[in-house]
């Protein structure tokens, strides 16, 4: 039976500097958090009123796929949960990739060097339009950086490598060892 992956990632309802500093992460607020599921092979849209259920998702994945969740994501969700999310079985890229490389990637670096694209917008662009009522624009931004999230685990599943600009703008590779 194949693994049930759930790739996630989420958007906030305010910054940093609105919360009192990168410590109050779970005081930012979930304004949007966005899933892809293998099993059911659908992406999933959440707002704050369902945080229940996306939480209910990733606590049945065999495996949740992200980009920095381990330190964001997952802190913004304990604010909603006494459950640590840590414990769930999760393949935090960034970290994984900061273990290896000892520096931080971003996922644009490495969506534009190996497939040539880059993010819709940045998270603080989600947070405006939060303000602004605009929740399809966070829902479409937020579902764009699932799938490239989706994208990046299955390419270096399947070449063992990635490819990401660095600071320079030069194409370099790593090599990873992520399985399905």
């Amino acid at each position: 039976m194949a693994k049930n992956i759930v790739y996630f990632d989420l958007e906030t309802q305010k910054s940093a500097d609105e919360v009192g500093g990168w410590g109050n992460i779970n005081r930012m607020g979930l304004s949007v958090g966005v899933t892809y599921n293998t099993a059911h092979g659908e992406y999933r849209i959440y707002g704050e009123k369902q945080v229940n259920d996306l939480l209910t998702e990733l606590q049945r994945a065999d495996l949740v796929v992200g980009f920095n969740v381990l330190r964001f994501d997952y802190e913004v969700l304990h604010g909603y949960t006494p459950f640590d999310l840590t414990q769930l079985p999760t393949l935090d890229m960034l970290v994984d990739l900061q273990n290896i490389l000892n520096h931080r990637l971003s996922l644009d670096s490495i969506a534009t060097a190996t497939f040539g694209v880059e993010k819709t917008a940045e998270g603080l662009q989600a947070i405006e339009w939060f303000k602004e009522g605009k929740m399809l624009e966070i829902a479409e931004y937020c579902c764009y950086d699932v799938k490239i999230t989706k994208l990046v685990h299955e390419y270096g599943v399947s070449q063992r490598q990635l490819h990401y600009n660095n600071r320079f703008g030069k194409k370099l590779t790593v090599s990873v060892k992520w399985e399905i």
